[in-house]
């Protein structure tokens, strides 16, 4: 069985930007690779990609980037997925890296997307976990979705432990270790009020109400403007992001790519660990 989350930080390195500090860690040698972290509570980039870290290192130099609002980074304000795309440019120019591949996870992955789409010169190839997309045979938002914001707006562990379970396809990965985790990072004051900015159901009844009134089109369909090559991946059994979103990101994509793993939920690269970074660093090391 897979485990969660056994290897501890070590304290991150800083990086000081106009907006505030941003923390990192890094390893490794090699073209640059930066791994962006999901949401939902106690969310960490450390916890989402530790271990992947040193696999990934031995052939990159590799970034776990913390985004601003989830406890690690400073604040910088507003709205979470805002604030995380203006931290990855902060922390590229910061660190003078002029091209990076990414390797986003749920949000991370819309993040990456969005950087490839706005500034392509940024991405050299995209790696997606689920998060892409629009659901087309599935309702929306997903129960993962509903779960986190029923804890958002009121936080319980027993409202965490059921979106944990709602994360993964095995329900073992669940551990005591892992809700107490996330629970001690969740209700951190300053992070639960970024949450809420983002996750509450009044923050998503306001971004519906913003949505119909905008005239900007959703991200899914810019899609086809991202030049990179794109890896998505996908779990088979995900319960935040059903499958069906896929359909979307692998019709549209100019030079998308497609990977379904079997018996895996939402953290592909927790839940099926070796067949992932297999697929990705074949993806990475591959002449396009």
């Amino acid at each position: 069985m897979t485990t969660i989350e056994t290897n501890r930080p070590g304290t991150p390195e800083e990086l000081k930007t106009e907006s505030g500090v941003l923390r990192y860690y890094e390893r490794g040698d090699g073209p640059p690779l930066l791994l962006l972290h999901g949401s939902g509570p106690g969310v960490t980039g450390w916890r989402n990609f530790s271990g992947n870290f040193d696999v990934f290192a031995a052939r990159h130099r590799t970034f776990i980037l913390e985004f601003p609002g989830f406890g690690i980074s400073d604040d910088f304000g507003g709205h979470p997925m805002m604030t995380a795309q203006q931290a990855v440019i902060e922390f590229l120019d910061g660190m003078d890296l002029e091209s990076v591949a990414v390797v986003g996870n749920s949000m991370g992955g819309i993040v990456g997307a969005a950087l490839a789409i706005n500034q392509p010169q940024r991405v050299s190839k995209l790696v997606t976990i689920g998060g892409i997309g629009a659901n087309l045979y599935s309702p929306g938002p997903g129960e993962g979705i509903k779960l986190l914001m029923e804890f958002t707006d009121n936080p319980s562990r027993e409202k965490l432990t059921q979106w944990l379970h709602s994360m993964v396809y095995d329900p073992a990965m669940v551990t005591e270790q892992l809700i107490e985790d996330r629970w001690t990072q969740a209700i951190e004051p300053a992070t639960l009020a970024s949450a809420r900015r983002m996750y509450s159901s009044a923050a998503f009844g306001q971004m519906a109400k913003a949505a119909a009134a905008s005239t900007e089109p959703p991200l899914w369909t810019k899609l086809n403007q991202i030049k990179a090559p794109v890896l998505v991946t996908w779990g088979r059994d995900d319960r935040v992001s059903p499958l069906d979103m896929s359909i979307v990101p692998m019709r549209m994509l100019p030079r998308g790519e497609l990977h379904v793993f079997p018996n895996c939920g939402h953290w592909v690269m927790i839940e099926q660990k070796a067949a992932f970074e297999s697929a990705v660093l074949a993806f990475l090391g591959r002449e396009d």
